[in-house]
């Protein structure tokens, strides 16, 4: 049953998003508001999707921490799953994303109207210095930039690898810094197309003021994120434990 409900989500998490994607080209000639709102309908409809077929809730932990005004958003990365769950979390997000997804028909037209900020990897210094200008425009309007510390996916319990792109930014812009824990690996894998019933939780942790050093906002961030990923991550694995999945989706 496993397989069969993971096929089926699988199947209508792209029909969907193809189906929205077209239905969002109008929404190109629009203002910005109107690409946003079918961004968040689409992730609405993956998560109903998710808990309908393949058994898997979410819970969101300390969601009156999140500051109102621009704001620096560093969250864990393990899998697809918040990268469109947060849209649901926050008012105006622009996220950091490679360039390469930009030239993807349709999708790339739809984010590139959605103000998201695409960075050229291969660039190196240059690249940081683009993500700092498009993301003082977007705090200027009041945004959320979201950013990946770790810049990829990082499978559960993985050692992690944290960038200089999220404190780059924090310097730069002068904007508090919101870190996000979470333990969505353990129920959506990376590289895998099994979706393992249960509650992936989302813990909301304390902002962090702008003004520290770049040592000590790294090493803060890094910490306060890997502590509460731990504990979250310990939680899922007793409840798949629980449900007789064991490790299987920590393992991929």
């Amino acid at each position: 049953m496993l397989i069969i409900r993971s096929s089926l989500f699988n199947i209508l998490f792209y029909v969907n998003l193809l189906f929205l994607l077209i239905a969002a080209l109008p929404t190109l000639i629009m203002p910005r508001a109107g690409i946003l709102a079918i961004a968040k309908l689409w992730a609405r409809i993956n998560l109903w999707l998710l808990r309908a077929i393949c058994n898997i809730t979410v819970e969101f932990r300390g969601l009156e921490k999140i500051p109102t005004g621009p704001l620096i958003v560093a969250c864990k990365h393990q899998s697809l799953w918040e990268t469109f769950a947060l849209l649901l979390l926050l008012s105006d997000p622009a996220y950091i994303m490679k360039r390469e997804l930009m030239w993807i028909p349709f999708f790339g037209w739809c984010t590139r109207k959605a103000g998201m900020i695409a960075i050229d990897r291969g660039k190196g210094a240059q690249a940081l210095a683009d993500m700092s200008l498009a993301a003082a425009n977007a705090l200027a309007c009041n945004r959320q930039i979201v950013i990946f510390p770790e810049g990829t996916r990082r499978a559960p319990g993985a050692e992690p690898r944290y960038k200089y792109g999220v404190v780059h930014l924090y310097l730069e812009t002068g904007v508090p810094c919101l870190p996000i824990a979470l333990n969505s690996g353990l129920f959506w894998p990376r590289r895998s197309l099994r979706r393992y019933p249960g509650t992936i939780r989302v813990q909301i942790l304390d902002p962090m003021a702008p003004g520290l050093d770049k040592v000590a906002f790294f090493e803060l961030l890094q910490r306060e994120i890997e502590v509460a990923t731990a504990s979250l991550v310990s939680e899922g694995q007793h409840e798949l434990a629980a449900r007789g999945i064991g490790t299987q989706a920590e393992r991929r």
